[in-house]
């Protein structure tokens, strides 16, 4: 009664606050709008869906306030020109495999894959439990580029060649659609590296250009039809143990974000990198029991091949670690870590896969 008497007496009401600009505290956020270029065709629902899990993820957590349209390979850019679109803020964020741009700096490979390097979970447990993150942060800053892991393929399967690899020998003059870092490798024992996009390795084996691809694993090589123009299918990839994709985002894009959507980026990222795997995961074993009552021939890669690369492996980290102070200051951290991983998965993971797999389930 008194507080009525009060705001009568002083003539001040809702109205009068409000036409005094002493407004409740709400305010509306502007809704924002990037763009992502992918490296991938659309055709791959696992390595091109990856952004588009993370793109839902943003809208859904936002409340729809936060917006990423995702652009297959070609459509922005070229699907290798996505580092450049980044760094020049020609596209707020891009999805890619980081050992593309190699001949930039053999560095970026590191954030992927090199040949016999960490598997998936060796490398997500060094990116968020070891130094990983923080090593390529500091890396990635003269790119304008803020990485996040986003995706991983798990171990990948060592490639479709028209002829059988039965020795060192048979590699000499191999030419081999090989993604990024490994084609060194390959080099150095005899092959000839191709660097071809996804969406243009099977016209490429098909016409002859190349002998033999390589991609990812059973699910997407049969998307992709590599079993109709080559019938031997090889394991392991010592290339490719492990590959994790990145999301690249422009460091002045990022930084014009709020604290919280800030994490909004971080946690859709995280969810898209546990998903992809997960995806290739349940889908490859169909697929390669698909491909192999189709009449592909599965063979594993020689032990003289194996250790001739991981020979050559080695000795290209020397050289670099030589010659390149940002590959060596990322590789030492990184080889200590495989280093103690690799003793940890000998006891628990490898002693267990290895019972369970023999057994008749």
């Amino acid at each position: 009664m008194e507080r009525r008497s009060f705001l009568a007496k002083s003539g001040v009401g809702l109205a009068g606050i409000l036409a005094a600009g002493v407004a409740p505290a709400v305010h509306a956020q502007a809704a924002i709008r990037w763009r992502l270029a992918s490296s991938f065709p659309k055709a791959l629902d696992t390595i091109f869906g990856a952004a588009e899990t993370f793109s839902n993820k943003v809208k859904e957590m936002s409340g729809g306030k936060f917006t990423i349209s995702v652009h297959a390979g070609g459509e922005l850019m070229p699907p290798f020109g996505v580092v450049d679109g980044i760094q020049q803020g020609t596209v707020e964020c891009a999805h890619t495999a980081p050992y593309y741009f190699f001949g930039k700096d053999p560095t970026f490979a590191m954030d992927c894959a090199i040949p016999f390097g960490l598997n998936s979970r060796q490398l997500t447990a060094w990116m968020y439990q070891g130094n990983g993150m923080k090593l390529f942060r500091e890396f990635y800053a003269a790119y304008n580029i803020v990485n996040f892991p986003m995706g991983n393929t798990g171990a990948q399967m060592g490639g479709w060649y028209r002829k059988e690899i039965k020795s060192l020998a048979d590699i000499k003059g191999l030419k081999m659609r090989i993604g990024g870092f490994g084609g060194k490798v390959l080099e150095r024992i005899g092959g000839v590296p191709q660097n071809i996009p996804g969406g243009e390795i099977y016209q490429a084996l098909e016409k002859g250009t190349i002998d033999a691809t390589e991609w990812v694993g059973p699910y997407d090589d049969q998307k992709l039809g590599f079993n109709k123009v080559a019938k031997h299918y090889y394991y392991p990839a010592w290339w490719e143990g492990g590959p994790q994709l990145s999301l690249y985002v422009n460091n002045k894009a990022l930084a014009a974000l709020s604290p919280e959507n800030r994490a909004i980026i971080e946690c859709a990222a995280a969810y898209a990198h546990t998903d992809m795997q997960a995806m290739y995961d349940a889908r490859n074993p169909k697929a390669l029991k698909e491909l192999v009552a189709a009449g592909v021939q599965l063979h594993r890669l020689p032990k003289e091949v194996m250790e001739a690369a991981f020979k050559e492996a080695m000795a290209l980290y020397g050289e670099l670690s030589a010659s390149n102070p940002k590959w060596k200051k990322i590789y030492d951290d990184y080889s200590a870590y495989r280093r103690d991983q690799n003793l940890w998965f000998r006891f628990a993971e490898a002693g267990f896969d290895d019972f369970m797999q023999s057994q008749k389930l």
